[in-house]
């Protein structure tokens, strides 16, 4: 690291690429990112709230649900807020450190949710295709087990991910994208042979998408099995509802993701574009996530409504 610091070319205050905004325009886009980020973080900060204090989402599925709204607000609390004040004053700086601490938050929030909803689809299989059992095998250790296992996992594997490019001496200064990443970190190299980080970064995506993929197929396959097999359209309804919320998660995470990742393979495609693809990424999952969440599944909306009910009837009661 010493190598890397007494380089010339390299210094621990890099530039970072920006918006080309209309003058006229930097308040509103300000404004806008704004509100988004407030209510991201007041709506995932609702759902991790109600897990936490109320006594009827006090059960696997919510335990393991409870790092959703986690995660998003990692992902959006890392890259918005640091966008939006470049935005506003004007600036392109970035200390390294703090570049390098946003890029490991990015990913691990980018390979936090496909193990997650794999989790979660578990948790949904045992439920309704062994609901006499879903009690004694989803014990209070086991929840930990496969919690722990889905950051567990995503944890080690990017930790890999920087430790590949930790190691190669940095010439440049300059992050090319309006956040930091894995990518544009790679770019402060002063080497251009890149093969080992991309076939490990590939390797990463495809295992991620492969495993979690895979896990969510048989799950969703079996619960459709043992809900064609029922003879009450009510229960074969009740199954389905519970299962909607974390499919359409997915649904939108794969869609996201992948104009995210095309818009930087179509060269016709502006680099502001791409940039606001990319950004997509952290912002529109954290935003809609806790709104699907919260109208699509039953539990948090009773509890949502009791909480703000005994709100009221206190307040009336104080009056």
């Amino acid at each position: 690291m010493a190598g890397n610091l007494s380089n010339p070319t390299f210094t621990l205050n890099l530039k970072i690429a920006k918006f080309d905004i209309h003058p006229k325009a930097i308040y509103p886009v300000f404004l806008a990112g704004v509100l988004i980020y407030v209510f991201s973080v007041l709506c995932n900060g609702a759902i991790l709230g109600l897990i936490i204090t109320q006594r009827r989402l006090h059960k696997p599925m919510f335990y393991i649900l409870f790092s959703l709204p986690l995660t998003d607000l990692i992902g959006i609390t890392s890259a918005l807020p640091r966008v939006l004040v470049d935005i506003l004053t004007e600036t392109n700086d970035v200390y390294y450190p703090t570049c390098v601490l946003q890029a490991f938050l990015l990913h691990l929030y980018g390979g936090s949710i496909p193990f997650l909803l794999a989790a979660m689809s578990v948790d949904r299989y045992i439920a309704i295709c062994n609901p006499l059992r879903y009690n004694s095998i989803m014990t209070p250790c086991k929840i930990c087990g496969i919690i722990m296992l889905a950051w567990g996992l995503d944890i080690a594997l990017i930790l890999v991910l920087f430790s590949l490019h930790s190691r190669m001496e940095k010439c440049k200064s300059f992050i090319t994208n309006v956040y930091c990443d894995n990518p544009s970190l790679l770019l402060l190299s002063c080497e251009r042979d890149f093969t080992v980080n991309n076939i490990y970064g590939l390797f990463i995506t495809a295992f991620m998408q492969l495993s979690s993929i895979s896990v969510q197929l048989y799950s969703y396959m079996q619960i459709l099995i043992t809900c064609t097999k029922q003879t009450h359209a009510d229960s074969k309804v009740k199954a389905l509802n519970t299962c909607i919320a974390q499919i359409a998660t997915f649904v939108l995470f794969e869609i996201v993701t992948t104009v995210a990742i095309l818009s930087y393979r179509i060269p016709s495609i502006s680099s502001s574009t791409q940039r606001i693809c990319g950004l997509m990424i952290y912002t529109i999952l954290p935003t809609v996530n806790p709104v699907i969440y919260g109208m699509k599944t039953k539990d948090i909306r009773i509890a949502f409504f009791l909480f703000w009910k005994k709100l009221i009837i206190n307040n009336n009661k104080k009056g």
